[in-house]
């Protein structure tokens, strides 16, 4: 039997990973007629079918999967190790790729490397927005970023972010309209703006906690949207009531725009953390992008007596 080149092993476990030859095809820049005969040569050679392919998706098979299991995990290590490489050369490079939701790369990520990025012209950095918890490992990713509860236990994580708090707001038309809420139920009676999850399909429940009682709320309202900077401006439009991490509506509610309801059932909550897998932490790069994202707490103010 012949020996499989190591770039159809890369084309395969790419295929595999991706689930669909477009995407694929598109990450190592390849035709896609020209990665679906790569596949078919390499199934071929070893005389197995490795994927099962359908109209919708593509999938390994039991060959395939045994396959996937054995090669990829090594193809990392081979693709960590020449990334490596980089302490060698005289500035640190690499394309470093992050996932992330939309608050933590607009907030964190993109002021703290975009301070980073022009003093190392040869370090990439590709952000991912996504609201799902991603496989990083599975999807390739360098790093992927979540609140601090939801890490993996396998992984490390940076704290990059304080704590956290949600603030349920409206407008002043909203209001005038409608009486504030009291508790999480008396939602039930008000137009909603509700955020669609992109990874998932369904609605983020709103959440809340007092006195250790834990409230989830599935809300009803005319507006859904996939990013918190529409639900923002619909909420300043007076379209109805937001659920929003607290700094991106602080300014709004400190001029008097929006008008702040439900506070005392909306405590702190940790913060976002960056989380990796060991084989990243030694590329220089990584490291360089890791610091400056860390999380210092300002300095406390000493008076002298």
């Amino acid at each position: 039997m012949a020996r499989p080149d190591l770039n159809d092993l890369v084309a395969f476990v790419a295929v595999a990973r991706e689930g669909s030859f477009t995407r694929a095809a598109a990450r190592l820049a390849v035709s896609q007629s020209a990665l679906s005969h790569t596949i078919r040569s390499l199934e071929t050679r070893l005389g197995v079918r490795l994927l099962s392919r359908t109209t919708r998706s593509v999938a390994p098979t039991a060959a395939g999967q045994r396959l996937l299991q054995a090669v990829g995990p090594r193809l990392d290590e081979v693709a960590a190790e020449v990334a490596a490489l980089g302490e060698f050369r005289e500035k640190p490079a690499g394309t470093i790729r992050i996932t992330s939701a939309e608050h933590a790369a607009n907030s964190i990520l993109w002021p703290r490397l975009a301070k980073l990025l022009p003093a190392y012209p040869d370090i990439r950095v590709e952000i991912s927005v996504d609201y799902g918890l991603t496989d990083i490992v599975a999807q390739r990713y360098d790093a992927g970023v979540r609140l601090g509860e939801q890490v993996e236990k396998d992984m490390i994580a940076v704290r990059i972010g304080p704590d956290m708090r949600m603030a349920v707001v409206g407008s002043r038309a909203y209001f005038a309209r409608h009486p504030a809420p009291q508790a999480p139920a008396d939602l039930a009676a008000h137009d909603c703006i509700n955020l669609r999850l992109p990874t998932h399909g369904t609605l983020l429940p709103w959440e809340f906690e007092r006195r250790r009682r834990a409230v989830n709320v599935r809300v009803e309202g005319q507006w859904v949207f996939n990013g918190s900077a529409p639900i923002l401006r619909a909420a300043l439009a007076g379209a109805g009531l937001a659920y929003l991490p607290e700094d991106l509506a602080a300014e709004h509610i400190a001029s008097g725009r929006l008008v702040r309801a439900l506070e005392d059932w909306c405590p702190a909550f940790p913060g976002y953390r960056l989380y990796y897998s060991r084989s990243r932490q030694s590329l220089p790069a990584f490291s360089l992008v890791v610091e400056a994202l860390r999380y210092r707490p300002p300095a406390r103010s000493s008076r002298t007596p």
